[in-house]
C-alpha cells in the first residue's frame, strides 16, 4: 500500500491538513505500507520556499514521518505536458479563450445555466469555435486554458465507477463538474491533471483526502481511463471545521500548527484536538 499527503506550500499547515496527513500516514502504517509527501506547488504566484521547510518541520514535530524525498510538482511539468498532448490527440480537450468576466456574463444571460455541486459550471462557450478561429487565436498567442470536453469524455469512457471506502461504489458522472480546466497557457497543468499523473507515477494505491473533493474524483477517474492509468482505492474522510462549522482555510491562522506550537501546545495536545 502507498498513501500520500500533498499540501500546497502557499501557507501554514492547520489542523485540517494535519488530520489529512495523519489519516494517510495511519492507513499506510496499519497495512505495512509507505506514506509519501508530495508538494502541490504549481501555483508559483503563491508558493514560498519557507513554506516547504515549515510544512516538513511541522510534520516532524508532530511525529508524522514519510518515506523518501518529498516530490515537487514543479519538477514534473514535462510529464503533465505529455499527458495533455495525449488528451489533445484524442480530442478530449479544447482551448478556451474566455475570461472570468466573460464566463460570468454568459452564465447570467442563460435561462438555465449548467450547475454542479459548487455552483454554476462553464457553459461551453468555446467548445464549438470554428477550427480556423481556434488555430488563429492559438497562433497569435491569445491567453487560453485547456478544458476537458465532458461530452467527448463521456463517449470515450463508458460506465465508469470508483469505490470509496465509506460510500461504496459510485457511478462516474462525466458532466458533474462540466468542462473543467486541465491546463493553462501560463501553467502547463491544473490540480485535476497533475494529481492523476502523479498518483500513477508514485504508485499510490490508496488516495486519502477530504470529502469536499469527492466530486473531483469523477473527473479523476475519467482522466485515469483516458490516459490508461491505474485506478486507486479512495478514502474521502471528514473535514475539520471551525467554531462556525466552516471548513478550515489557510487564513485560519489561530489554528495553524506554528501558532499552536507558539502557544505552548505539545504535539500530543495538537493531535488530540483532531478529535
Amino acid at each position: 500500500m502507498f498513501t500520500r499527503f500533498a499540501p500546497s506550500p502557499t501557507g501554514h499547515l492547520h489542523l485540517g491538513h494535519v488530520y489529512a496527513a495523519k489519516f494517510a500516514s495511519d492507513l499506510a502504517a496499519k497495512n505495512a505500507g509507505r506514506f509519501l509527501l508530495r508538494f502541490e506547488d504549481i501555483d508559483t504566484t503563491r508558493v514560498r520556499e519557507e513554506y516547504y521547510r515549515e510544512i516538513e518541520h511541522d510534520l516532524h514535530w508532530l511525529g508524522i514521518e514519510w518515506s523518501g524525498t518529498p516530490m515537487r510538482q514543479l519538477d514534473r511539468m514535462q510529464a503533465y505536458s505529455d499527458a495533455l498532448e495525449q488528451l489533445k490527440a484524442m480530442d478530449a480537450v479544447y482551448p478556451c479563450f474566455c475570461t472570468r468576466r466573460e464566463i460570468q456574463s454568459e452564465i447570467e444571460s442563460m435561462t438555465h445555466a449548467p450547475h454542479g455541486p459548487e455552483g454554476a459550471l462553464y457553459p461551453g462557450t468555446c467548445r464549438a469555435l470554428p477550427q480556423s478561429e481556434t488555430e488563429d487565436r492559438l497562433g497569435a498567442g491569445d491567453l487560453h486554458c485547456w478544458r476537458l470536453n465532458a461530452s467527448t469524455a463521456a463517449e470515450l469512457t463508458d460506465s465508469l465507477v470508483f469505490r470509496d471506502e465509506t460510500q461504496g461504489s459510485i457511478v462516474v458522472d462525466p458532466f458533474l463538474l462540466g468542462d473543467v480546466v486541465l491546463a493553462r497557457k501560463d501553467i502547463a497543468t491544473s490540480y485535476h491533471l497533475a494529481v492523476v499523473v502523479d498518483d500513477a507515477y508514485q504508485e499510490i494505491t490508496d488516495v486519502t483526502r477530504g470529502e469536499d473533493l469527492l466530486a473531483s474524483t469523477h473527473v479523476h477517474r475519467i482522466l485515469q481511463e483516458l490516459l490508461n492509468l491505474p485506478e486507486p482505492q479512495y478514502h474521502h474522510h471528514r473535514l475539520i471545521l471551525d467554531a462556525q462549522g466552516k471548513r478550515l482555510a489557510k487564513r485560519d491562522d489561530s489554528l495553524s500548527i506554528s501558532t499552536l506550537r507558539e502557544q505552548g501546545k505539545s504535539p500530543d495536545e495538537v493531535l488530540a484536538m483532531l478529535a
